[in-house]
């Protein structure tokens, strides 16, 4: 596949002082991780994320909902950084600021290279106490955790005792407002703005390249499919980000190469 880089976007890459790239679930997809979208497996195919990712579903069930988890833990740390995550992470290399918003709960940005990294809904690998929110330090290694998937019992808290849960954002829950705050001031700062592997469809964080956009910043589109975002960004480059970004690397910083 031959990608085609405008060269307007080029010379605004060159200029850049500060760059954001908001990343989606399609980052991670390319690396194997499935997506809320695709079907589940084994135990899980009875149900719905959206079932599984609440704290109602944690008091009803929470050996269910920690074995699911677990069990996209262990996808996670099995799977590995992609060549999207390695340009973002060269990208940083050659501006003098780039940030990394992500809706991504794993830490494959960070496995690349990337270093300022918000995640907006959360980490996988920073579960922390249900009733007292201390944090938790898993044991090291990769779950044992079979493919089909099967419940287990969630360690407990060494302060309270209570039960620990997943160190992600769920559904009907506020975003971590420090992480929040810090994307919203990037997006403020930023030259230009990436949105890569993203529907554009959750919000709050579907909004951010919108506060780019009515500052008038470079906003571009990295995604193979259309999105609500279509009208908003100056240059919507149709494909895998995989694909993508090392070609927009290459064209843009060639010696570099």
């Amino acid at each position: 596949m031959t990608v085609t880089i405008p060269p307007e976007l080029i010379a605004a890459l060159h200029v850049a002082k500060k760059v954001v790239f908001l990343t989606g679930a399609g980052v991670s997809a390319e690396s194997g991780i499935p997506t809320f979208r695709d079907a589940m497996t084994g135990l899980w195919e009875r149900y719905s994320a959206e079932q599984l990712a609440t704290a109602d579903a944690f008091t009803r069930d929470r050996e269910l909902v920690w074995g699911w988890y677990e069990w996209r833990r262990m996808q996670v740390m099995k799977a590995e950084p992609n060549a999207a995550h390695r340009a973002i992470a060269a990208i940083a290399s050659q501006v003098a600021s780039v940030d990394v918003i992500t809706q991504n709960v794993d830490d494959l940005h960070e496995r690349a290279g990337s270093h300022n990294v918000l995640h907006l809904h959360g980490q996988l690998n920073r579960p922390f106490c249900f009733a007292c929110r201390q944090p938790h330090a898993l044991q090291p290694g990769t779950p044992d955790e079979p493919e089909g998937g099967r419940r287990l019992a969630p360690p407990q808290c060494n302060r309270c005792n209570g039960y620990i849960r997943p160190g992600v954002v769920w559904f009907g829950e506020m975003l971590p407002e420090a992480e929040w705050n810090a994307a919203v001031e990037a997006c403020d700062a930023c030259d230009v703005l990436f949105s890569v592997g993203t529907s554009s469809l959750v919000q709050p964080a579907a909004g951010l390249p919108l506060l780019a956009a009515r500052r008038r910043v470079t906003v571009v589109q990295v995604n193979p499919n259309s999105t609500s975002l279509d009208s908003h960004a100056r240059f919507n480059l149709v494909g895998a980000a995989g694909v993508i970004m090392p070609a927009l690397f290459d064209a843009v910083w060639p010696a570099s190469s």
